[in-house]
This record gives structure tokens, C-alpha cells and sequence, in this order.
């Protein structure tokens, strides 16, 4: 049986609340013989602050270099807010996607049948709706020098944030893209703003030659990323794949999340290069919704978006496929029970906490399973 070897970072809030069932979860597949999952924790984020003074310190680092895949939970909260901004506890995320070099953020948007009417849209923009959201993640305006705020001669201030991006940066990420869109439905649209920014300029010419050159199979469209934004809320099903910069990506995924009803619903893997001798990719995969400290601690947070991240390890990581689709439909068949944890609860459905919610889910692997 072919062993894994996992790190787990639940970081702040409700990190260590969902992460704990995750951890049942990664159980259950264990011992069903799936895989062999190894496993151990470390600390991440304010935790880590408190404790070594740094968002991650560098043992974690070692640790995440070495691990097949980390599941990361969420990190920040009120607590920290004045601590300084080089070990703020978001740093460590964009340290462990530096360092480990994970480009390539995917970002699935998907409306589940049963919540269709949870969603801010009508039914039938929503129902059905299956997006995937590719981001470039290590390049962009977020780590583009100069970045800085100076003082002038007249006493004001003055911030600098650089957009920054090189050919084999956009040509990685494009090609990621295209590959995933031949898994799913062969149409990439590619969102940036060529119409005012030079980095957009250079964006639209790269993933244009990529598409004509290596993947003439796959329908390609150009779309200015405020449109992108707004097509996203008027009609969200006309997208399949949206491959975009880093700012944007970050702004349109969490557009595209809101679609299917809720933040704590969606998942997200980061992937690096694939290892030229074993294929396989450095990853981290994590919800995409925060920490919520304003409900930490209380046993109610959706812990759905971290199994769905699982979920995802188990497909991109691991090549289980079978077992990727398997949590996916325990999901969605608990879902379809009736069962809501409190952000997702309606009238007529059944809430439950997040410890239930969980045990929920493995109830429905069994089930699927006998």
C-alpha cells in the first residue's frame, strides 16, 4: 500500500476545528486501505507567533519541504493585529507558497443542488454551476519590488506596490490552465486588463500563443477582468476554466465563492512544478474562507471546505481519483439529507455543529462504501 506523508497546519480560529475533522477523514480512507496517510501537526500563523515569535518558523518550513502534500486551515484574528507586518500571521501562507513554489492556485466554484438556493442569485444561474478559478500565485503585484511606503520631501507618504510578471511566469500558469480545461470542458477564459496595464498587455500575448501554438483544442476568450467580475454575477455559467494574475485571481475567486452560497464551501490547492523524476507536485491545499474568530471555539464552523481540500489532495497529490470523487459525493449526499451547519442553514433543513457535520460525512463514505 502506497504511503503519503501529510502536514497539518491548522493555524488560528477555526483552523483547529475543522482540521480536526479532516483528520477523521484522512482516518477513514487509511483504513479502508485507500492509501497509507502519515500524518503529524505544527503550528502556523498567530499560534506560531506566540509561541517562536514568526508566522512559521523554520522546523515548520522543513517539515512542509519534505511532506507530499500540507493541509492548511486559516490564520489571523484581532489578537494580532498590531504585531509588525513582516510576522504578521498571513505571512507565513505567502512564505509556504514562495518556498515551496505553488504557482498554480485552483479555486473550484461549485454549487451543490441542494444549496442552489442559498446563493445571492436566482436558482437557475446558480444550479449546475461548476467553475474552476486558476490563479498565478507567486508573481504579481503581491511580491513585485519596489513594494514600499516613503516619506517625501514635503513630509507626505508614498506606497509603491509592483505588478511584475515574466514570460515563463505566464506561460506555466496558461499551460496549467489548458490541461485542466481538457479535463472538463475545453474553453479557457483568460482574465486581465490590457486595456490600461503593460502586464496585461504581455498576459493576453502569451496565453494567446500558448493556446494557437499547444493547444488548438481548447476554445480560448479574452476577457478584461472588471467585465470577467461582473459577467461572474450576471451569468455564471457561460465559464468553464478562468485563468488570471494574482490580484485578480484573488478578487474573482472570491466573486465566483459567494455564487455557490457560501465561503466555508469551497476548497483550493496550490500546486508547484511537477518533480522531473517522480512527476509529482509540491501542493497545499486550504479553504478558502479565513479564520472567523468571531465564531472560534464554538463548534458551529463549516468544516466542508477543508474535507473538500482533502478532497482535492487526494486527486491532484495522489492520483486517487476514485477516492476524490467518493468524499466529493459523501458531500454532496449529505447535503442533500438536509444537514447545514450555521452559515448555509435555511429554513426546513436541519442544523448541525461542526463535529456533526463531519461525523456526518464519514457516515456517508460508509454508506456509499458497503
Amino acid at each position: 500500500m502506497t504511503s503519503y506523508n501529510l502536514l497539518l497546519l491548522p493555524g488560528d480560529g477555526i483552523g483547529t476545528e475543522i482540521m480536526a475533522e479532516v483528520q477523521t477523514v484522512i482516518d477513514w480512507f487509511s483504513k479502508r486501505g485507500v492509501a497509507s496517510f502519515e500524518y503529524e501537526q505544527d503550528l502556523v500563523g498567530g499560534s506560531a507567533y506566540d509561541a517562536h515569535g514568526k508566522a512559521v518558523s523554520e522546523a515548520t518550513m522543513a517539515k512542509a519541504l519534505a511532506a507530499d502534500a500540507v493541509m492548511f486551515g486559516a490564520v489571523g484574528g484581532p489578537k494580532w493585529a498590531d504585531v509588525p507586518y513582516e510576522v504578521r500571521p498571513e505571512a507565513a501562507l505567502l512564505r509556504l507558497r514562495k518556498d515551496l513554489a505553488l504557482f498554480a492556485n485552483l479555486r473550484p466554484a461549485i454549487c451543490y443542488p441542494a444549496l442552489a438556493d442559498a446563493s445571492s442569485l436566482k436558482r437557475d444561474l446558480v444550479e449546475g454551476l461548476d467553475i474552476l478559478i486558476v490563479r498565478e500565485l507567486t508573481g504579481g503585484v503581491y511580491f513585485g519590488e519596489p513594494k514600499e511606503i516613503v516619506t517625501l520631501e514635503n513630509g507626505q507618504k508614498r506606497a509603491v506596490d509592483t505588478q511584475l510578471y515574466t514570460t515563463p511566469e505566464i506561460e506555466r500558469i496558461a499551460r496549467v490552465a489548458f490541461d485542466l480545461a481538457r479535463t472538463r470542458g475545453s474553453r479557457v477564459a483568460s482574465a486581465e486588463k490590457h486595456n490600461v496595464m503593460k502586464s496585461g498587455v504581455l498576459w493576453k500575448q502569451i496565453v494567446t500563443r500558448i493556446g494557437k501554438e499547444e493547444y488548438a483544442d481548447v476554445a480560448l476568450e479574452h476577457v478584461l477582468a472588471d467585465n470577467c467580475a461582473m459577467q461572474l454575477v450576471r451569468r455564471p455559467k457561460q465559464f468553464d476554466v478562468i485563468v488570471c494574475d494574482n490580484l485578480f485571481g484573488d478578487i474573482l475567486s472570491d466573486v465566483a465563492a459567494m455564487l455557490t452560497g457560501s465561503l466555508g464551501m469551497l476548497p483550493s490547492a496550490s500546486l508547484g512544478a511537477p518533480d522531473a523524476t517522480t512527476g509529482r507536485r509540491k501542493a497545499l491545499y486550504e479553504p478558502v474562507h479565513g479564520s472567523a474568530p468571531d465564531i472560534a471555539g464554538q463548534g458551529i464552523a463549516n468544516p466542508i471546505a477543508m474535507i473538500a481540500s482533502f478532497a482535492m489532495a487526494l486527486r491532484y497529490s495522489f492520483g486517487l481519483v476514485e477516492a476524490a470523487d467518493l468524499l466529493d459525493r459523501a458531500i454532496a449526499g449529505v447535503l442533500g439529507k438536509g444537514l447545514r451547519t450555521a452559515d448555509i442553514f435555511t429554513e426546513g433543513t436541519t442544523k448541525v455543529g461542526t463535529h456533526a457535520m463531519g461525523s456526518a460525512i464519514v457516515a456517508e463514505l460508509d454508506a456509499l462504501s458497503a
